[in-house]
């Protein structure tokens, strides 16, 4: 693997529109942390198969679109070139045009409206970045979920953007209890899975293979966090009652999911310590992403991954070291 990143490397330096395509690549890897084109790139036939695969080829248009579009507005813009071919200016867009292309139906504007909310996220990620400086802590998908909330709220403003596919009073409701021992480990099995590959907003299971793949080869850790945190989510979930549809379809645990890797493979050093403050903070993301659920309901906006967002920072403020041996051990 060193070896073909320092080959590819070579390319890239030699010329400016492999960096460009190096730079969106490593764009979409950063969604779950992975500065790796050849992440980026299975995280991408990830998202070309969901989309193809649940009849809406423009949704993974639309995120090729808008990682496009915000690399060009970073580039534009003279943000830190370290920062911008690490692809950290990219991964809010790609989420902002996946978001936006699910929940809005298609049109001449949807292009236009994609374009604006990838631009802004770039806006956004300077000034949040710039904000959370003093605090040492990360934006996040802090950018994404500001501007698409703010995007998608729009549309019940404006008549040439339709958004029939956002969440109603009959899509997030006060949840039914379930009995966990009705399920089948195919259930539990498509319920972990779907949590990952909904993290990109894709309810497949082939697309959860393929980012997990994108995840190995770069980070073992990361892989093991992102199953981890999916099957704990999915398992706290039932046994607090939540709705059995939501869970096997992965909309409780994408959140959880990133909260797992960030926190069990990111920002902290893998061990066993670290594996039990991830744990702790997935499974209160699952709490969050329920309250969220519920919060959002009188305005009919998704909560995106604003519980992943509030709970990381929260883990992260601390300042736990986990480096240092605990008292009493050796």
């Amino acid at each position: 693997m060193k070896a073909y990143l320092s080959g590819w490397e070579s390319l890239c330096a030699s010329s400016s529109a492999l960096r460009f395509i190096d730079t969106n690549l490593r764009g979409i890897g950063q969604v779950m942390f992975q500065d790796n084109p050849l992440s980026g790139a299975l995280f991408l036939a990830a998202i070309v198969w969901g989309s193809i695969a649940a009849g809406m080829p423009q949704v993974a248009i639309c995120g090729v679109l808008a990682v496009v579009a915000a690399t060009l507005t970073a580039q534009l813009l003279h943000v830190d070139e370290t920062a911008l071919r690490a692809g950290l200016y990219g991964f809010n867009g790609v989420l902002v045009g996946l978001a936006l292309a699910t929940f809005i139906e298609p049109g001449p504007l949807l292009w236009w409206y994609v374009v604006l909310g990838a631009a802004v996220s770039v806006v956004a990620m300077s000034a949040t970045a710039n904000a959370l400086k003093p605090l040492g802590i990360p934006t996040l998908t802090f950018p994404f979920v500001l501007v698409t909330w703010l995007l998608l709220l729009a549309t019940y403003g404006f008549a040439g953007l339709g958004a029939d596919a956002l969440p109603a009073d009959d899509v997030i409701s006060p949840y039914e209890s379930f009995d966990p021992a009705q399920l089948g480990v195919g259930d539990f099995l498509q319920a972990t899975l779907l949590s990952i590959s909904q993290v990109f907003l894709k309810a497949s299971v082939v697309a959860a293979l393929l980012f997990l793949a994108g995840l190995a080869i770069n980070s073992v850790a990361a892989a093991v966090a992102a199953v981890g945190g999916a099957f704990l989510a999915v398992v706290t979930a039932h046994l607090l009652g939540a709705e059995s549809d939501l869970i096997t379809g992965g909309l409780l645990g994408f959140s959880p999911v990133l909260t797992a890797v960030a926190l069990g493979s990111v920002f902290h050093p893998p061990g066993w310590r670290v594996a039990a403050y991830a744990a702790l903070g997935t499974i209160f993301t699952v709490v969050a992403q329920a309250a969220f659920n519920v919060a959002l309901t009188p305005i009919a906006i998704p909560a995106l991954t604003g519980p992943f967002v509030l709970v990381t920072w929260m883990f992260l403020l601390p300042r736990q070291s986990f480096n240092r041996a605990a008292p009493g051990s050796r």
